[in-house]
C-alpha cells in the first residue's frame, strides 16, 4: 500500500469490475440494503421512459430522485463505469481531503486511505447495485475538500436534503483550516462576516440550482414534494437498514405527524452541540454529523455508514484513543451477517417477518451509534493527551 502505484492500480480494478458482465450484479439492483426509493437506479430508469414519452415523471409517486438526475441519465447514456469513475473520485477528494488535514503533498498512506474508500463494502456492493448514493457520496466529499465547496455542497443538499446538517460544520470549515486542531481545543477563531459572505454566496448556487431544476422538470414544482418531501413525510416504507421505516409501518396514521416532526427535529438538533463543542475543528464535526446522518437517516442504505467508516482514515491521531473499535466493528460484522440473512428468510424464502429483518437494523443501528461515540469521545479525550500512572492517582472522577 506504500507504493505510488498502489492506488491507480486499485482505480484501474474497480473500472475493469464496471466492464464485467456479472449475473450476480443484476440482483444487487433490487437488494433493499443497497437501494433505496431514493436511489434505486430502477425507478430511475422508469422515470426516464415516462420523461421520454412526455409524461410527468413526478406523477404516480415512483420517481424519487432529484431533475438534475433526470436530465443528465436523458442526455448522456450512462453505464457501470459511471459508478466507478464516481468512485474513483470519491477516493481521490477523500486522499485530498487527508493531504489538507496533515499539510502533506504526497504519502505513503495515500493507498491506505483510497483503499479505505474503495474497499469499503459499505461502500463498493451501493456502487455493483447502481445506486445513486454513490454519486451524492462522492460529491459530499468533494464538498469537504473546500476547493469547490459551496458548489458541491448546494449540489449535494440538492440531490439529497439530508446532507442539510453539514451546511454550517463546511461553512466553519471555509474561515478555519482544515488541519487537526483536536489536541488544542479553542474558540471559534474564524470571522462572522466571511461566514455570512460564504452563507449567502451558498443560497445563489442552491436557488439557481432549484430553479434550473424546475426547467429540467418542465416548469412544474411537484419534484420538490417528490424528492425533498420524501426525506419528510416518508411515503414510502419499503424496508431498509434504517431506524424509520417499520416504526412508521407500525405507526397510527393520527400519531404518525407528530413522530415524523420528532424523528427530523431529532436529527436537526445534533448540528449545534455537535459543532459548538468541535468549534475548533469543523472538519471533524462535518466527519461525526456525517456519522449521525450515516445511523439517523430516513431512507438509510448502506453507502451512508460506509461513508463515515471510510473517513476514519482521514483522522489517525484518534486511534490510540478509541475505547471500542473492536465491539463496533464486530458489531458492523455481525449486522452485515444479519441483514442479508434475514432479508432472504422474509422476502425470499417466507418464513420470517419484519420483525426479523429490523431486529438486524437494529444491530446496524447499535453499530452506528457505537461509532459515532467512541470518535466523540476520541475526538475530546485527545486534548488531554497520554496520562502516566503516577499523574493518574491525581485524578479525580466527578461524573461518570
Amino acid at each position: 500500500m506504500e507504493s505510488p502505484l498502489f492506488l491507480p492500480a486499485l482505480a484501474a480494478c474497480r473500472l475493469l469490475l464496471a466492464l464485467v458482465q456479472l449475473p450476480v450484479l443484476d440482483g444487487l439492483q433490487i437488494d433493499h440494503q443497497l437501494t433505496s426509493p431514493l436511489t434505486s437506479y430502477f425507478r430511475l430508469k422508469e422515470g426516464l421512459w415516462l420523461f421520454h414519452h412526455g409524461v410527468d415523471p413526478y406523477l404516480g409517486g415512483i420517481l424519487k430522485h432529484s431533475p438534475l438526475f433526470l436530465s443528465l441519465f436523458s442526455m448522456v447514456s450512462l453505464g457501470r463505469v459511471a459508478w466507478a469513475l464516481s468512485d474513483i473520485v470519491g477516493a481521490w477528494a477523500l486522499v485530498r481531503l487527508w493531504h489538507s488535514r496533515q499539510q502533506l503533498g504526497q504519502s505513503r498512506r495515500d493507498g491506505l486511505v483510497g483503499a479505505a474508500y474503495l474497499l469499503n463494502p459499505y461502500i463498493l456492493l451501493p456502487s455493483l447495485a447502481s445506486s445513486t448514493s454513490t454519486f451524492e457520496n462522492a460529491v459530499v466529499l468533494l464538498t469537504l475538500m473546500s476547493s469547490p465547496a459551496l458548489l458541491a455542497l448546494a449540489l449535494s443538499i440538492h440531490l439529497s436534503l439530508s446532507t442539510l446538517l453539514l451546511l454550517v460544520p463546511v461553512l466553519m470549515l471555509l474561515v478555519t483550516s482544515p488541519t487537526s486542531q483536536l489536541a488544542s481545543p479553542r474558540q471559534f477563531e474564524g470571522s462572522y462576516w466571511m461566514v455570512f459572505k460564504y452563507a449567502s454566496e451558498f443560497v445563489v448556487y442552491w436557488s439557481v440550482l432549484v430553479c434550473a431544476a424546475s426547467i429540467m422538470a418542465g416548469g412544474v414544482w411537484n419534484w420538490v414534494h417528490e424528492s425533498w418531501g420524501a426525506s419528510l413525510i416518508l411515503p414510502d416504507l419499503t424496508p431498509n437498514p434504517g431506524l424509520w421505516w417499520y416504526f412508521f409501518t407500525e405507526m397510527f396514521d393520527h400519531f404518525r405527524p407528530f413522530f415524523l416532526m420528532v424523528f427530523s427535529t431529532h436529527l436537526a438538533i445534533y448540528v449545534m452541540p455537535v459543532c459548538i463543542k468541535f468549534q475548533h475543528d469543523a472538519l471533524y464535526a462535518a466527519f461525526l454529523l456525517l456519522g449521525i446522518l450515516g445511523t439517523f437517516k430516513p431512507y438509510l442504505t448502506l453507502a451512508d455508514p460506509g461513508l463515515f467508516l471510510s473517513m476514519f482514515a482521514v483522522f489517525p491521531e484518534i486511534y490510540p484513543y478509541l475505547r471500542h473499535a473492536v465491539v463496533t466493528a464486530l458489531l458492523h460484522a455481525h449486522a452485515s451477517l444479519l441483514l442479508p440473512l434475514f432479508h432472504a428468510l422474509w422476502v425470499i424464502e417466507g418464513r420470517g417477518n419484519a420483525n426479523f429483518y429490523y431486529a438486524a437494523s437494529l444491530v446496524m443501528g447499535v453499530a452506528g451509534g457505537a461509532g459515532i461515540v467512541d470518535a466523540c469521545f476520541a475526538g475530546m479525550r485527545i486534548a488531554i493527551g497520554n496520562i502516566s500512572e503516577a499523574e493518574r492517582g491525581k485524578w479525580e472522577v466527578v461524573q461518570e
